[in-house]
């Protein structure tokens, strides 16, 4: 296959997308009652896909902390939409018609742009989760679908550019994805390199690169051989749309590694963080009091620890209230002198 900058020709004679007419070699339909379903197999893994973006975005809302969940989650909502349209151009159940073709090329575009700036929330450039990042995020979406959409629906009509060179939606659709997810990549790396002491996302990171750089070799490269090789019951759309959602997997795969332990409120890994050790909070903790008496359950001022070897029978022994001379004194911490050995002297402990 010879690939001319500019033109589809050599793409749509191999790959079967959705803005081509017909490719060399295409998978066998399926006819079911009077209603004849192209790529059948390859509509099965779009349903799966559904399924699964479901299941992910399921998770990803369920991290309510989490750094940049409401960014990433707009993607793959962007996803699940752009797998369903596709099931349905790709079945034939809609006709591929020149409107559909231009909504699903400025979807495709639109998710692109919104895993590039997903790539920036973690350098908190602005607050994720915040006004400010969501609409930038929204915004910068909708430019791009428009723009792409425009230049679409002008190809295929010939408004305003030409479909036998058709430059512009040649860099929409084919340059302008690799461009997204390279600058992803590389933002991701750096990200990982210089705030992350764990290493282990950076194989989420090579997996999601080798199955998105396989999906384009099998559709561009080995279509029609894989077509002629399986007489036709597959063909590289098959293999591409599967390695799609997988490289999709290990972007949910990867932003819940790197999420896993942010959670705002956690303290139970974190318990250090409220002990008190300013000496001065410490010594009015250690006052005495007067005015109020305390049970066995209330809480003691004084230096109650079982580390300097009072036990919890000697010291929760009385129920009475601290000494006349306001705890420590001639005798002793008032009331517990009962829970404690004689001692030979009355001058305290």
């Amino acid at each position: 296959m010879t690939i001319t900058f500019g033109s589809f020709d050599g793409v749509c004679s191999t790959a079967a997308l959705v803005i081509c007419i017909e490719p060399t070699c295409y998978s066998r339909n399926v006819q079911i009652g009077k209603t004849l379903i192209f790529q059948p197999s390859t509509c099965f893994i779009h349903i799966v896909a559904i399924i699964m973006t479901a299941i992910m975005i399921y998770h990803i809302r369920s991290k309510y902390t989490a750094v940049g969940r409401k960014e990433i989650v707009m993607f793959f909502w962007m996803y699940m939409i752009i797998e369903l349209l596709a099931m349905f151009l790709d079945s034939g159940i809609i006709p591929t018609s020149n409107w559909f073709a231009a909504v699903y090329t400025g979807l495709v575009a639109a998710a692109y742009c919104c895993l590039l700036i997903n790539g920036f929330v973690g350098f908190q450039f602005a607050e994720d989760g915040t006004p400010v990042s969501l609409w930038l995020l929204r915004i910068s979406c909708s430019v791009v679908f428009g723009a792409s959409f425009f230049i679409a629906i002008a190809t295929f009509k010939s408004y305003a550019f030409s479909p036998t060179k058709s430059i512009a939606l040649f860099v929409v659709y084919l340059l302008w994805p690799i461009l997204c997810v390279a600058t992803y990549t590389i933002s991701q790396l750096i990200l990982v390199f210089r705030t992350l002491d764990d290493r282990w996302p950076f194989g989420d990171i090579i997996f999601g690169i080798a199955f998105y750089a396989i999906a384009q070799v099998l559709l561009f490269a080995f279509s029609v051989t894989i077509c002629n090789a399986i007489t036709h019951y597959l063909d590289g759309l098959f293999f591409f749309t599967l390695c799609v959602l997988l490289s999709v997997m290990m972007v949910y795969k990867y932003w819940d590694s790197i999420t896993r332990e942010d959670l705002e409120f956690s303290v139970g890994s974190k318990a250090a963080v409220w002990e008190v050790k300013d000496p001065l909070l410490t010594a009015s903790v250690t006052a005495p009091s007067t005015e109020y008496e305390e049970d066995a359950s209330s809480y003691h001022a004084g230096a109650a620890s079982l580390v300097g070897g009072v036990s919890g029978g000697q010291y929760y022994g009385s129920k009475q209230a601290y000494g006349g001379q306001g705890g420590y004194g001639q005798g002793g911490y008032g009331g517990a002198r009962r829970a404690y050995p004689p001692t030979p002297t009355s001058e305290g402990y």
